[in-house]
């Protein structure tokens, strides 16, 4: 009896294992070098994929960026939001994505309004 309950035991553990979820979203202060070398100053909304692991999503912005993520079916929807704009300074805010095999669309809004990136490129 105690042997089936610890196999049974693994077993669910193993499985939720499995099962858990890779989505992840958080701006990055420090940008690897190999990244930054690949990143465009002058768009505005960069994807940078890092093969199977995730994407550094770059937005340019001249205020401060407030974000959050929703999912619907296949759809990533990244919300950034801008605040305190600055009519002279544009900060580079630098974000990294991970995302369930299940999604294979990422949307942007900026402001509630969706736009393209710029540049999608890998490393």
């Amino acid at each position: 009896m105690k042997k089936t309950y610890i196999s049974v035991t693994l077993v669910i553990l193993i499985l939720s294992a499995c099962n858990s979820s890779a989505l992840s979203f958080s701006e990055i202060e420090n940008v690897p070098n190999h990244v930054q070398d690949r990143i465009d100053s002058n768009l505005k909304l960069q994807l940078i994929n890092d093969g199977e692991k995730g994407s550094y999503i770059i937005f340019h912005s001249s205020g401060d960026v407030e974000t959050d993520l929703e999912t619907q079916g296949d759809k990533v929807t990244l919300k950034l939001n801008e605040t305190n704009l600055a009519e002279d300074a544009v900060k580079q805010h630098t974000f990294y994505l991970t995302t369930d095999p299940e999604h294979d669309v990422i949307e942007v809004l900026v402001n509630g309004e969706s736009i393209p990136f710029d540049n999608v490129t890998s490393l």
